[in-house]
C-alpha cells in the first residue's frame, strides 16, 4: 500500500508542473512574477515567487484575471494600468525621468511588453518625457492617456506591446 502511495505521489509531481506550464506561467505561478520572469524552471522562479508576494500581483490577478493569471476577472487589464499608474504616480514620473526602474518596467509589463523590450520602453518614455508629463499638474490617467499615444506611434513598441486605444478600436 505504501508503495502505491509513493508511486501516485510521483506521478503527481511530474504531472502538476507540466500542467502550470500549459498554464502560460512556471512553478511559481501567475502574477507579476511569471510575467517579467516567464515561464523557465530553476532559481526564476523562487524571484517569481517573491516578486509575486511582495507586490501582491497574484492575489490582484487571480482576483481581476490579470497579470497572466486568466482573461475572465473582474476588471480588464486597462484598469489594472490606471489603478497602478495612481497608486505609483510618483516614483513612475521619476523612473520616466531616468529611463529605468522597477515601476517603470511593472508597467511595461501591463502593456504586455515583452521582458526584453522593457529597456527599450524605458529609453522611448524617458526622450518622451516632456509630452507624457506635461506639467506638475498632469494626472495619472493623462500621463497613460500620452504614453498610449507615443506607444502606438513607436516603430517597435506598437507591434510587440498591446496598446488598447479606444481611438484606435
Amino acid at each position: 500500500m505504501k508503495q502505491h502511495s509513493l508511486i501516485a505521489a510521483a506521478v503527481l509531481s511530474l504531472l502538476l508542473p507540466v500542467s502550470s506550464f500549459a498554464a502560460g506561467y512556471g512553478a511559481a505561478g501567475c502574477g507579476l512574477g511569471s510575467m517579467v520572469l516567464g515561464s523557465k524552471s530553476g532559481g526564476r522562479q523562487i524571484f517569481a515567487a517573491t516578486t509575486n508576494g511582495t507586490f501582491g500581483s497574484q492575489t490582484f490577478g487571480i482576483t481581476f484575471g490579470t497579470s497572466n493569471c486568466g482573461d475572465h476577472g473582474l476588471i480588464n487589464i486597462s484598469k489594472e494600468r490606471e489603478i497602478f499608474a495612481q497608486e505609483n504616480y510618483t516614483s513612475l514620473v521619476k523612473e520616466m525621468a531616468q529611463g529605468k526602474g522597477e515601476n517603470l518596467y511593472t508597467l511595461a509589463s501591463l502593456y504586455q511588453c515583452p521582458a526584453e523590450t522593457h529597456q527599450e520602453f524605458g529609453t522611448m518614455v524617458q526622450e518622451k518625457f516632456d509630452h507624457l508629463v506635461v506639467n506638475d499638474q498632469t494626472t495619472s490617467t493623462e500621463l497613460l492617456s500620452q504614453l498610449e499615444n507615443q506607444l502606438a506611434h513607436h516603430p517597435k513598441l506598437a507591434k510587440s506591446c498591446d496598446i488598447q486605444l479606444s481611438a484606435l478600436n
